[in-house]
């Protein structure tokens, strides 16, 4: 049997990365650290007024398509994750910054013209960065709207809380800032931190491994590339 790599991610967002870890042959479990829950709209968005759009998540996109059916406009994504939900969801013209905010942040400045209008950006009520004050100095204005929210969970699943406590997982996957910091809490309210000294902690970034640094780890590592293929190769050492 492969080594077992525990799930943080949102349901909403794991599909594909649970059915690579299938097909890399490892066995997984899921603790979902955030629950991705949307709002009813109010009113439909008038996209008329925007020359884009921009996604920093795929959830971003999930809560867009049911606030519109507009496609017309160009989308900027975040990664390749992101951008593969806005043509599933009718996009047409679709680019990816293939990286994390910074990066998006770049590809906007590279292909979009600020005096042509301003970009919709659909988001979480909290969110990993500000894209807005990056661009700020470069003369975009940026619709940020709060468009879905996730919400921290409470607990651990038992098997996933039993597993932890008889040093049957290998490496546990974080996503982001505030998955990892999640974790962290769940950790010590249920008193596991000696329980982690044979996991490796597998992150996205390094802003990630800040917020899982206090814990005592096997090992912990970091993806060359924030991208969930360049996180997925670092497990390479478990097998």
């Amino acid at each position: 049997m492969g080594p077992l790599v525990l799930n943080t991610r949102p349901d909403t967002d794991s599909a594909d990365l649970l059915a690579a870890l299938d097909e890399r042959g490892f066995r997984h479990l899921s603790a979902p650290m955030l629950k991705i829950a949307f709002p009813a709209p109010v009113q439909p968005l008038d996209m008329t007024v925007y020359q884009a759009v921009i996604f920093t998540s795929a959830n971003g996109v999930r809560a867009f398509v049911k606030l519109t059916d507009d496609r017309s406009l160009p989308a900027y994504c975040v990664g390749d994750a992101t951008a593969r939900t806005c043509r599933a969801f009718g996009f047409g013209d679709v680019h990816s910054a293939n990286g994390d905010i910074h990066d998006l942040a770049a590809l906007i400045r590279k292909m979009v013209d600020p005096r042509c209008g301003s970009l919709f950006h659909p988001a979480a009520r909290k969110t990993a960065g500000d894209l807005g004050q990056m661009l700020l100095a470069d003369s975009y204005q940026i619709d940020r709207q709060t468009v879905y929210e996730a919400r921290e969970s409470s607990t651990l699943p038992q098997h996933v809380l039993e597993a932890l406590r008889n040093h049957h997982i290998d490496a546990i996957l974080f996503f982001s800032p505030r998955t990892a910091e999640t974790f962290v809490k769940l950790v010590r309210s249920y008193k596991l931190e000696r329980d982690l000294s044979k996991t490796s902690a597998i992150c996205l970034s390094p802003a990630v491994q800040s917020k899982i640094s206090d814990l005592t780890w096997h090992r912990t590592r970091v993806a060359s590339q924030p991208t969930q293929e360049y996180l997925l190769s670092e497990l390479g050492s478990l097998s």
